[in-house]
């Protein structure tokens, strides 16, 4: 196997086991280097293993249901592999506070779906960067915290 497809397995690896349906926080360990740093335009940047694992713990409580899938095969170059998402969950949980944007009262029963794209720098093996571009627009539209004209 490639340097290529062993980073494309990793990342698939990530994408279901911390993004998907059912979250697996061990997996941090696992494929996050120490320091890696999470940033979405949603959110503010998160680094190292123990800070994202507390964003993922409060964004799973408040979105019990969600879940991301991957949409295309991915990319992969070097260290980097890119893949292209799409997200969605029902706000069903305690109050949330992360979005840069706004908070949302507890258990609003607004929904969200909306697609990004995601690149991962891979070191040694391991996740040590993920930089997300997402529609976030769409998803702060449906969950109420922008309004449309």
């Amino acid at each position: 196997m490639s340097k290529e497809d062993d980073n494309k397995a990793i990342v698939g690896r990530w994408f279901t086991d911390f993004w998907g349906k059912t979250c697996n926080l061990e997996i941090v360990d696992e494929l996050a280097a120490p320091g890696m740093l999470l940033r979405y335009s949603l959110h503010e940047p998160r680094r190292g293993r123990e800070d994202i694992k507390a964003f993922m713990t409060d964004f799973r409580e408040a979105f019990p249901d969600l879940n991301f899938w991957g949409t295309t095969d991915l990319i992969a170059e070097g260290d980097y592999v890119v893949g292209r998402w799409e997200r969605g969950g029902t706000h069903a949980g305690p109050a949330f506070s992360d979005f840069l944007i706004g908070s949302l009262p507890a258990a609003t029963g607004r929904k969200m779906r909306f697609t990004g794209t995601t690149v991962l720098q891979l070191k040694d093996g391991r996740i040590v960067e993920e930089i997300g571009l997402d529609d976030g627009v769409t998803a702060l539209q449906q969950l109420g915290l922008i309004k449309t004209a």
